[in-house]
């Protein structure tokens, strides 16, 4: 314990060292302070992390459980982008009432739009608690000692922390594969209300085609306003709630970016694996991926059809549709990325030197069996894909072994002849996908006496016992012969990669190792910044309402702008956002973001807000698991542009009266 906690002391000196890559814990930010200074960020560490006094920290949230957003006033009012809060944009939509297309704002407080079950939660503290979760645990007493030593010392963290104020969450998280552990507490607050949202032909321009791509136009961004109780702490909607007033907000930088600006992204970024073995990487972007592209190349395939034959289809399925095609393009972009950057290769090389070097040390051996497990491991998680993505994607069946339970819900977004189709396609793929003896007896079964999927499907969609006995076999064979071995193997390998981790630390004592990223508050610096992705491609770092208007057309749905838009744009009537004739739209950074990192603010030197963080670069998004600095870059739309949505296509300036806007 004490060589670890070394090791991890020593790496917080070294932080500088590192240029754009990295995701940092807050609590840390004294070691990196210095280097973020000298790229041209002038505030001080207390501003950006303190436990004491408020700081930037206090202005940004977990926005629901897998987006962030950030506080723009003292009475409530976030900002997040249009992709995060769509579902709620969706569910307040109707064909009679189409916010999706015609966008939504509330002209005054009681025209705000609850959105039950939606939480944004305020990071109070986080600290590291490594020694009190090993409390109690030396080496000799073997690791499910370990894990049950650990395990109940965390709950109690937990509980402590709890029933130490009202509306409070707690979670022990585990850092470097349980190196190091993290106690982080927030404080939730469940009364969230819509406040405005751009049509979809701003929100969401460009629709899948233009996703995780650059040149981007998209004006992704949706507001809300936080309420609490009267005495400020969270509770349930209520009439009588108030505009919550939070310990900080950002002020608004009106005064734009440059290339070569300071950039910070202070958010939740999801999911990365930095520092896993070659083989998991290979699985990833030669097996994982591919299978599960072809099987949403088919659920894409069913909605598009139907979803442009009717508006009201087209409502009921775009949240679903977004879900669905948001992944399906990433996976893509991943697995081209791995390849180019020949990270499988060049992990293969690094552990052939990891191998030499460990021998005679306790790290001797640890690749190889990480590799064994592996291909295990792909065994197992290659048929929990494939249930996942084909026959768990059926919706009929599901529903009925709920019970029925969400009828209301689940009947005004469903459309049976999709879900058929679906059930075809999917369902014949993953009789291929599948190799003998992994399948469950019952599909086997049931093919026999139906002779086809087609006749199959009529017999599951005409009988709620069909449709039960589908489900629920399915779901057991998962659950009974594959996520047992999955789960066991996955704990092996964690098991492994903890002293792998620790291995690689002690093999490249001078790098950097920043954590995975788990879905809690982090930042990342860097600086605005173009890319070249290929031979003779130079993009810039900044787009402009110009790309809207050459993307703008009135037969697609996804670049149907509003006519307002065009007009303005024929008038060039801007106002007081026009910057040299023309609206900044959207600009890159070099900032490491992942999923989560949604909705993040994008702060310049100054501490103000600039842009809402809501994409990467398509051939950057291998990023999860290798960052190229030369590719890699975040997507962020500018700050002036959701100005310019909220007061000329919106014409809820009133807004403004509450925002601290700086020149």
């Amino acid at each position: 314990m004490k060589r670890l906690l070394s090791i991890l002391t020593a790496l917080t000196v070294s932080f500088a060292a590192l240029a754009d890559e990295g995701m940092w814990l807050p609590s840390m930010i004294e070691s990196v302070i210095g280097d973020m200074q000298a790229k041209g960020f002038k505030l001080s560490a207390e501003d950006v992390y303190s436990v004491n006094h408020s700081s930037l920290k206090d202005a940004v949230v977990l926005f629901g459980s897998g987006c962030t957003g950030e506080m723009i006033s003292d009475q409530g009012l976030l900002i997040t982008n249009h992709h995060c809060g769509y579902s709620y944009i969706q569910r307040h939509s109707s064909v009679e009432h189409d916010y999706l297309t015609d966008g939504f704002w509330a002209m005054n407080r009681s025209q705000e739009l609850p959105c039950p079950g939606l939480t944004v939660s305020y990071l109070v503290r986080m600290d590291d608690v490594t020694d009190k979760v090993l409390a109690g645990y030396d080496e000799s007493m073997g690791e499910d000692a370990r894990e049950k030593i650990a395990a109940a010392n965390a709950s109690k963290l937990i509980d402590d922390a709890v029933a130490s104020g009202k509306g409070l969450r707690a979670q022990v998280a585990a850092l470097y594969y349980g190196n190091q552990y993290f106690l982080y507490i927030f404080k939730v607050y469940r009364d969230v209300r819509l406040v405005g949202a751009p049509p979809s032909a701003i929100g969401k321009f460009g629709g899948e085609t233009d996703n995780w791509m650059w040149p981007r136009h998209t004006g992704d961004f949706s507001m809300f306003r936080v309420y609490s109780g009267p005495d400020g702490e969270p509770a349930d909607y209520s009439a009588d709630n108030v505009p919550y007033s939070p310990k900080r907000f950002f002020e608004i930088s009106t005064a734009g970016v440059k290339e070569g600006d300071f950039t910070f992204v202070y958010g939740c970024p999801g999911s990365t694996k930095e520092y896993i073995t070659a083989d998991a990487v290979n699985y990833i972007a030669e097996i994982s991926n591919p299978t599960k592209i072809a099987l949403r190349d088919s659920r894409l395939d069913v909605m598009n059809k139907y979803m442009a034959q009717s508006p009201a289809i087209r409502i009921q399925y775009a949240s679903k549709k977004s879900s669905v095609a948001n992944a399906w393009k990433k996976w893509q972009g991943e697995a081209k990325g791995i390849r180019k950057m020949k990270t499988v290769e060049n992990k293969k090389a690094y552990e052939e030197r990891f191998k030499k070097w460990a021998v005679g040390t306790e790290y001797e051996g640890v690749v190889e069996k990480l590799d064994s497990l592996q291909q295990l491991l792909d065994k197992y998680t290659y048929a929990y894909e494939n249930y996942s993505e084909a026959i768990a994607a059926i919706e009929w069946p599901a529903y009925i072994r709920r019970g029925k339970t969400d009828s209301e819900s689940f009947l005004k977004d469903y459309y049976q002849p999709i879900d058929e189709e679906i059930f075809d396609l999917v369902v014949a793929a993953y009789g291929k996908n599948m190799p003998d003896g992994m399948r469950p007896e019952y599909y086997d079964r049931k093919m026999a006496q139906f002779g086809s999927v087609e006749a199959w499907r009529k017999a599951v969609f005409a009988s709620e016992a069909e449709a039960l006995e589908f489900s629920t076999a399915f779901y057991e064979d998962y659950r009974d012969n594959i996520a047992p071995q999955r789960s066991a193997l996955t704990k092996q390998i964690d098991l492994l990669m903890r002293t792998y981790m620790r291995g690689q630390m002690a093999f490249e004592p001078t790098k950097v190792f920043y954590p995975d990223a788990n879905l809690t508050l982090r930042i990342a610096y860097g600086k605005v910044a173009g890319y070249a992705p290929s031979d003779g491609v130079l993009y810039k770092p900044v787009s402009t309402i110009e790309g809207i208007m050459q993307k703008d057309n009135p037969d697609i749905y996804d670049y149907n702008i509003p006519q307002r838009l065009r007009d303005i744009y024929a008038t060039k009537d801007y106002g007081r956002w026009g910057v040299d004739g023309t609206i900044p739209v959207c600009f890159l950074a070099t900032n490491h973001t992942s999923g989560g990192n949604s909705g993040s603010p994008v702060i310049n030197a100054d501490g103000r807000l600039i842009g809402i963080n809501f994409d990467r670069v398509w051939e950057g998004t291998m990023s999860d698991e290798v960052f190229d600095p030369e590719i890699c870059r975040n997507i962020s739309l500018d700050i002036r542009y959701a100005l310019f949505v909220i007061d000329r296509i919106g014409g809820a300036s009133y807004l403004f009266d509450e925002m601290v806007l700086v020149p």
